[in-house]
């Protein structure tokens, strides 16, 4: 078992399986004090009772709203900050398509779908990081974990995403370089995991997606969790600007 190297943990996307498994994980691994926010109230709710329940020693507190949308992501950082006095672990899980259709031909896409994915994709993590990151450079200490995908070195029919996955994987890699030596900052790219996405995708599209995996399955929540706890513990202290592809083999184009 890794140990995380701060007890204060803030964390997006709490609500899904992928957020989900991350909170169970850096608790099991010695977090304390966790400030959770998910954009399904009903989602968040849920995980926060299943951790008070599994954990109850912990400190939680928990806000439903749209970090891309920046007063509602200030005021979840404020309620972190006044509860905890700041983050010293920021797991940024948020991310996705918003678009109903997984894949989307570029001469189909229309401007909205490219904003909307990019906004989806960005404007959390620059909202927390712009948030928190003060904080720990004062405090010199700070783990950030984002949140790539391996096809952010391309992907026909998914240039939004892929595009907006490969600006996460440069701004990890800038803020590592402009945060250091106080703060790591690092990413996570996963293959196909089992996740509400998953579930509802074309049982034919599912089967060829996990044959471009060495091991020939999806990965499950809990096996992304893995690599967010090493980041966050004090076993990565000398990682930074990495992106770790957690995907049965399958590794970006670039």
């Amino acid at each position: 078992m890794t140990r995380i190297a701060g007890p204060r943990v803030v964390l997006t996307g709490a609500g899904g399986p992928m957020g989900r498994a991350v909170a169970r994980r850096l608790l099991q691994d010695g977090a304390e004090a966790l400030a959770l926010t998910d954009i399904s109230g009903t989602r968040l709710a849920e995980t926060v009772a299943l951790l008070g329940t599994e954990y109850p020693a912990a400190r939680i507190v928990s806000l439903r709203c749209d970090i891309t949308a920046a007063a509602e992501a200030e005021a979840f950082c404020a309620l972190a900050q006044e509860g905890f006095g700041g983050a010293d672990v920021l797991v940024n899980t948020v991310g996705g398509i918003r678009s109903p259709r997984l894949y989307t031909p570029f001469l189909e896409m229309d401007e909205a779908q490219f904003r909307s994915t990019f906004e989806l994709n960005l404007m959390g993590n620059f909202h927390l990081i712009r948030a928190f990151a003060p904080g720990m450079v004062e405090r010199r200490f700070g783990r950030i974990v984002n949140f790539a995908t391996v096809v952010f070195g391309g992907e026909a029919g998914q240039v939004d995403y892929a595009a907006a996955k490969a600006a996460i994987a440069s701004l990890t890699r800038s803020l590592a370089a402009e945060l250091a030596p106080a703060v790591t900052v690092n990413a996570v790219a996963p293959g196909l995991t089992r996740t509400s996405v998953t579930q509802n995708m074309p049982e034919a599209e599912a089967a060829r997606l996990t044959a471009l995996a060495f091991n020939r399955r999806m990965a499950e929540p809990e096996e992304i969790a893995e690599a967010v706890a090493f980041f966050a513990s004090d076993a990565a202290r000398f990682v930074t600007g990495e992106i770790m592809a957690v995907s049965g083999g399958i590794h970006p184009h670039l």
